[in-house]
């Protein structure tokens, strides 16, 4: 895939939300740049999810968590979470490698717990960060067919009574 604008492609990506949602992933995005502002960010339109993987390099395989969004909301995946220490009991899942946790907002990502597990995923990570420089963004691919990214439910027309 040819490198394409980041910033006015997630723009893109984005707007097909409602707009309640699109606040949430604006804000929850901010917020783990700002836990995490030296990592890479991968972006992937998929078809099920909009995913923004930070990562310590450009290689999916070293993407320490990530947003995934969708029409119903925003959550935080722990790739390798099946074999962090989950003392708070936070993590969701029960597959054999990630778990989640979903996120209300971004103050979900300021709490105790989540940023402990946020710190476990770092250091669990093969491949550190990259230290004294910014992270960038590089949309890695985008589907052309995709779920839809709002709710039915609110884009029913209103009943007349």
């Amino acid at each position: 895939m040819p490198r394409v604008d980041p910033t006015a492609a997630i723009r893109g990506f984005i707007a097909k939300f409602d707009p309640k949602v699109a606040r949430q992933i604006r804000a929850c995005r901010g917020a783990v740049r700002k836990l995490m502002p030296t990592a890479i960010e991968l972006v992937y339109d998929n078809y099920n999810f909009l995913v923004f993987g930070f990562c310590s390099t450009e290689r999916a395989s070293d993407c320490i968590v990530s947003l995934a969004c969708s029409a119903r909301g925003v959550s935080l995946c722990f790739i390798y979470g099946a074999r962090l220490p989950d003392p708070d009991g936070i993590l969701q899942g029960g597959g054999n490698q990630t778990r989640f946790v979903r996120l209300d907002g971004p103050a979900t990502l300021k709490g105790r717990a989540v940023a402990k597990a946020v710190r476990a995923a770092i250091a669990y990570g093969s491949t550190p960060l990259p230290v004294g420089r910014k992270g960038y963004t590089v949309v890695k691919s985008v589907s052309a067919k995709q779920r839809p990214r709002r709710d039915a439910k609110l884009d029913l027309p209103k009943r007349r009574t």
